[in-house]
């Protein structure tokens, strides 16, 4: 595994404010209900959290993929706010309103600034969400907890996550044609969406905030690594997978299939018509997902084995 050199960063002072200006716009437009922006002082930098929702309860925790910040999930906060409190975090070493200060050389060191921002909101049975490497992050924060010994995170919801397959060529070719295609104008743009299999394409507001950062930023980060079965066993919380079908990063089934015979307690789900873009591409599939999981158990029962193909 490469070990980053230094944290990750805006090139200037300038690109950095350029940046934020058109976040804050962004914010401002497709933030559907009153929010309160926190920093928190984590081992490897200063982590912005927007909090939304009630001031009680269990929060949810969105923790969103390469490239992206807490404005990935503006579909999501309504429908999770109404009962829940939400924390959607600007990960480290992402770009955002997040200042990483050190570099993070391990999982367990990247799944502890994300414990360290639940400590800091009090957070002691938190449902984390994550995308992509945002779900390797969110795995390794619940992996460092023991049975019997309580933690922050009592349950994941894995979005299309990293880590259970290598990255492959046939990832970064699709990234690369994405990344090109979001410099196209609007119409060609959301026509491209399907020929290189991205509905991160129709998004226009989150794509207008990737083109803003996407050349100023330098990105210093661990590429994630596939777990073993042992680290897959170790997650000692209900966990459920939504893969997409038609995803770039893995081959579905085959994560499907493997899941099945490491973790048979996990819920694991294919989701037809969706890509690594899954998020964007099924935001109210997925938002109720996270609603609706885990089922409310008795104490000392053990999860059922709930992996489906189902929509």
């Amino acid at each position: 595994m490469r070990i980053p050199d230094r944290p990750s960063a805006f090139t200037n002072d300038s690109a950095r404010d350029k940046y934020y200006a058109v976040y804050d716009r962004l914010l401002g437009e497709l933030w559907p209900v009153p929010v309160d922006a926190v920093d928190v002082q984590t081992r490897a930098g200063s982590v912005r959290v927007h909090r939304a929702g009630p001031a009680a309860g269990d929060p949810v925790v969105l923790v969103a993929g390469a490239g992206g910040n807490a404005l990935a999930w503006y579909r999501y906060i309504e429908p999770l706010a109404r009962t829940r409190p939400v924390l959607a975090v600007d990960p480290l070493g992402e770009p955002g309103r997040s200042v990483q200060r050190r570099t993070l050389a391990t999982g367990a060191e990247v799944g502890g600034w994300l414990t360290d921002v639940l400590a800091a909101f009090g957070a002691e049975r938190a449902h984390v969400a994550g995308f992509s490497a945002g779900g390797w992050t969110a795995v390794w924060a619940a992996a460092q907890q023991r049975p019997g010994e309580g933690g922050r995170v009592a349950a994941l919801t894995l979005l299309d996550p990293g880590g259970f397959a290598p990255i492959t060529g046939r990832f970064v070719r699709w990234a690369a044609a994405g990344a090109v295609a979001s410099m196209l104008p609007r119409p060609l743009r959301h026509r491209m969406a399907d020929v290189v299999n991205n509905g991160l394409l129709r998004d226009d507001g989150l794509v207008r905030l990737g083109r803003a950062g996407g050349w100023s930023f330098r990105r210093h980060v661990l590429i994630p690594s596939p777990y073993t079965d042992e680290q897959i066993r170790e997650v000692a919380v209900p966990v459920q997978v939504l893969l997409g079908a038609r995803s770039a990063l893995h081959d579905a089934r085959a994560v499907a299939a493997r899941l099945a015979d490491v973790a048979p307690s996990w819920r694991v789900e294919i989701v037809p018509g969706t890509g690594h873009s899954l998020p964007v591409e099924a935001p109210e599939l997925a938002a109720e997902r996270i609603l609706s999981f885990p089922a409310q158990e008795r104490p000392g029962t053990a999860a059922p084995n709930h992996n489906s193909n189902r929509r």
